[in-house]
């Protein structure tokens, strides 16, 4: 198991040490943690990142950025081959702290292929010492994408995160999460803000998102999908998928031959 083989081998004197494995459809890892930062990164299909402080989705192109200590579990959407580094705390220093979802340039990823191929003590004076060292460069500075799910403290706003992501609604407004919290508008909408760093509409979208994505890996419809969260069609789901992601939802099922 490439976690058991990676957290034997995290005191190798190395900045950086890359592993690769590939996993059955809906395989799921237990929650576990690394001393070092992992940037997980999927070759092919999709992968859903859960941690206690928040949920993050991994397509093709997009690898996820774990910091060190963070316990997280992962589940793999169709099969899954997986392409990751764990990376020593100063060695990728723009990378902060907290869970992000990175996009992954064609460069990045040909680094992260044959970094898997790099032995353990490799040779940091020669050429597989520079191939870690520029994948370092260009993990650092891989670009934030904008698909996060994060978990408010608040633990009665928690269940109601919790429960939307079971059941996500695109059409849910502010005012019923409102009521249903016994709260007036003005405190849901700054207490949201505050334990999200999100505006209620943003969250909403981003939880739409990380929910449609496997669906769209594993298969179903874009239609299908749109329906399940509570669109009305799929020309509204596709226009907001489109100006988030950048391209429409139908190429998810295409890149994972549906």
């Amino acid at each position: 198991m490439a976690t058991l083989f990676a957290n034997q081998n995290e005191d190798v004197q190395r900045p950086v040490l890359a592993i690769g494995d590939t996993y059955p459809a809906s395989f799921e890892l237990a929650e576990h943690w690394h001393r070092r930062s992992q940037f997980l990164y999927a070759k092919s299909g999709v992968m859903a990142v859960s941690t206690p402080e928040g949920a993050w989705v991994a397509p093709s192109e997009r690898a996820v950025w774990i910091p060190g200590g963070m316990p997280h579990s992962v589940r793999m959407v169709g099969a899954v081959q997986t392409r990751s580094v764990l990376i020593e705390a100063d060695a990728c220093p723009n990378r902060g702290k907290s869970c992000q979802v990175v996009g992954v340039s064609p460069l990045l990823r040909q680094l992260l292929v044959a970094a898997a191929d790099v032995p353990i003590e490799y040779e940091e004076d020669g050429r597989d010492g520079l191939v870690m060292r520029l994948l370092l460069a260009e993990v650092d500075c891989a670009p934030l994408i904008p698909l996060a799910v994060p978990f408010p403290a608040h633990p009665v706003l928690a269940r109601k995160c919790h429960a939307f992501l079971a059941r996500p609604n695109a059409t849910a407004t502010i005012d019923e999460w409102a009521d249903a919290l016994a709260m007036n508008r003005r405190n849901f909408t700054r207490i949201f803000r505050r334990e999200t760093g999100m505006s209620f509409a943003e969250w909403r979208q981003q939880a739409c998102l990380s929910v449609a994505l496997p669906k769209l890996a594993a298969g179903d419809s874009v239609t299908a999908v749109a329906l399940d969260l509570g669109y009305d069609g799929p020309g509204n789901f596709s226009t907001m998928f489109k100006r988030v992601l950048g391209v429409p939802p139908s190429h998810y099922r295409i890149q994972n031959g549906s």
